[in-house]
């Protein structure tokens, strides 16, 4: 059994699986877009997919050993993300537009939009972001051990 083939089958599955769900939360119908969080997310997202792919083709090889301390950093960008959007309750991470007036006279406030406000964790998101620290931190021991990846 060749654990390295496996091992990057492994971290493409959580690469794709994470990306997607990325790509799909930042662009679905919650207005994320239009967001900081949600524009990182949507770029992140991207990324993450294209590495997902890469590790399951020959060029694969051409990464050597950054397959690990890559998925170890997109995970850290998704909890921070994530932290920063829980902790000021905002996917604008509190950096809102200031005060300014709808065009049904209502007010939204230096938060960030209504609909973006006391948004909080994506559990979801933790969860996939938590996966592929381990698979990063995975990788990352396989390719020390002298086994390679």
């Amino acid at each position: 059994m060749n654990t390295t083939a496996t091992t990057r089958q492994y971290g493409a599955a959580i690469a794709l699986v994470s990306g997607v769900y990325s790509l799909i939360s930042a662009t679905g119908g919650t207005g994320m877009m239009g967001s900081n969080s949600g524009l990182l997310m949507a770029l992140l997202g991207i990324i993450v997919v294209v590495h997902g792919v890469v590790l399951l083709t020959p060029y694969a090889d051409r990464l050597g050993n950054a397959s690990g301390p890559l998925m170890i950093g997109y995970s850290l960008v998704m909890l921070l993300n994530q932290a920063l959007v829980g902790v000021t309750g905002s996917a604008n991470w509190g950096m809102g537009s200031g005060m300014g007036s709808g065009m049904d006279g209502g007010m939204t406030g230096g938060m960030g939009s209504t609909m973006t406000a006391g948004m909080g964790w994506d559990l979801g998101m933790v969860a996939l972001a938590i996966l592929m620290l381990i698979s990063g931190t995975i990788m990352m021991n396989r390719s020390s051990s002298g086994s390679g990846m």
